[in-house]
């Protein structure tokens, strides 16, 4: 049988940058729609944060 040892800790750290990353370009993404600021779309980093390089 197969055993599998998990990293919940490191885990749960990826996900909570992962949705910290979110949050932070979906905020950004409200305010410029609320000033109605057509640049949201065409900022790769609101469009696509979870594939942006750095």
């Amino acid at each position: 049988m197969i055993e599998a040892e998990a990293d919940f800790a490191s885990l749960t750290a990826r996900l909570t940058g992962k949705a910290r990353t979110l949050a932070v370009a979906h905020i950004a993404a409200r305010a410029l729609a609320r000033r109605g600021d057509a640049r949201r779309w065409r900022r790769a980093r609101l469009l696509w944060p979870l594939f942006a390089k750095g």
